[in-house]
């Protein structure tokens, strides 16, 4: 039987060394870079500012999906992991995780790089956000069904 790899062993909650984090091999939703003015009392990037492109990105895949206008009902899980720092490149990965006939739960992972002359991957963000699809008058709708 062969090594696991760096997802499985994280899957089964298994130690990965820093130096192994890698991004994830799909296009990240969003990318940005924080800002000074991005930041708290105590110098890293205000946690409300990542909540808020977590949601932004969650919404993104949930409106493609549902083809169609989405409001955020809940955020189920929302964790944060290391502190996001001024000068990291902040990558935001979503995926549906879960449809039902009116919502879509959407999870996200937020990931850092850091120090461009040695990159450091970070993941530092995880959450599980429900949205509702709506209708021009704000009333929930059905979720299409996903085209084959």
């Amino acid at each position: 039987m062969g090594q696991l790899t760096v997802e499985e062993r994280r899957r089964i909650g298994e130690a990965v060394s820093v130096s192994e984090m890698k991004l994830p091999e799909k296009l990240p939703v969003l990318r940005v870079a924080p800002m000074p003015a991005d930041v708290n009392q105590n110098g890293d990037i205000f946690g409300g500012w990542v909540m808020s492109l977590v949601d932004i990105a969650g919404g993104i895949v949930a409106q493609l999906r549902a083809r169609g206008r989405v409001v955020t009902v809940a955020v189920n899980s929302l964790t944060f992991k290391h502190p996001v720092l001024v000068g990291d490149l902040v990558s935001f990965y979503a995926d549906v995780a879960r449809v039902g006939t009116t919502s879509l739960t959407v999870n996200v992972e937020v990931y850092t790089q850091r120090h461009p002359e040695k990159v450091l991957t970070l993941k530092v963000t995880e959450a599980c956000i429900t949205y509702v699809a709506i209708d021009d008058t704000g009333r929930p709708r059905p979720v299409p069904v996903a085209a084959p």
